[in-house]
């Protein structure tokens, strides 16, 4: 158990579905975009997504490349990451880092993993990195009780399905598209076909990120899954606003929809 699968535990008991917000640091700068994670919490978010921006962020959509590319322009740094997890774990909401493999690699495995462990972080999702050829780092967070969240999708055999709930802890991420992130029209019903291969392979928790960018299709996920997790329509609250304020403004109505919506699924 950990303080992420104790939180996940909590919101089941209170009959719902989590909501999991993502941001990339440091857009459209740093503080704001730590404000924005905190407005996140403050509207209805349980778990906060923060995303260290990366070079070559190959699995995300063009408005989450944008906003990282230009966090990156702008000098944001690893150490602008562990300034986030602090302020979302001050206000109350569980903070995961969701990160490519390389920018850990080079800071250190053991040393980013320690060094979140200090800002207040619970886990790691690692969207490029697979359990078989991550022994080194799940080496480090476990030495660390963090959590190692990883993904399934479709594609997954039996077999690596297998693997990969028995190398999470904390959740298992299900994704039900292949491709880059991105909102989606509807959600289909791959997302809960994906969901029950990996309940069927042991996992206790599965959440769920799907491209969802409405209430509606929050409540359809959150009626099969511990969790749903949003990202882009949240970048995308930040990036069509005029100013930062506009930005966090437009973000906490967002998150309150889909907050509603989580919330009306049981």
């Amino acid at each position: 158990m950990s303080a992420l699968t104790d939180r996940l535990d909590e919101i089941k008991g209170e009959g719902r579905a989590a909501l999991i917000g993502y941001l990339p640091v440091g857009y459209p700068d740093v503080d704001t975009s730590i404000r924005a994670m905190v407005a996140m919490v403050e509207s209805g978010v349980d778990i906060v997504e923060v995303g260290p921006p990366y070079s070559d962020p190959v699995l995300d959509g063009s408005v989450i490349q944008l906003a990282v590319a230009q966090a990156l322009e702008r000098g944001v740094r690893l150490r602008d990451v562990f300034r986030a997890v602090t302020a979302i774990a001050d206000a109350g909401a569980q903070p995961v880092v969701m990160s490519y493999f390389n920018p850990m690699l080079q800071y250190g495995l053991e040393r980013f993993a320690a060094d979140l462990v200090a800002a207040g972080g619970t886990g790691v999702i690692t969207p490029d990195l697979t359990p078989d050829v991550g022994e080194e780092w799940i080496a480090a967070a476990r030495a660390h009780d963090l959590d190692t969240v990883f993904l399934v999708a479709p594609s997954t055999t039996r077999e690596r399905m297998h693997m990969t709930v028995a190398a999470s802890r904390g959740f298992v991420y299900a994704t039900p598209l292949m491709g880059v992130t991105g909102e989606r029209a509807s959600v289909g019903d791959a997302a809960e076909r994906v969901v029950s291969q990996a309940r069927e392979a042991g996992a206790e928790r599965v959440c769920v990120g799907v491209g969802v960018s409405t209430g509606e299709q929050a409540a359809q996920i959150a009626g099969f899954a511990d969790g749903v997790i949003v990202g882009t329509a949240l970048v995308r609250c930040l990036a069509e606003a005029a100013d930062p304020d506009d930005g966090i403004a437009a973000l906490r109505v967002k998150v309150a929809e889909l907050a509603d919506g989580v919330r009306s699924a049981r």
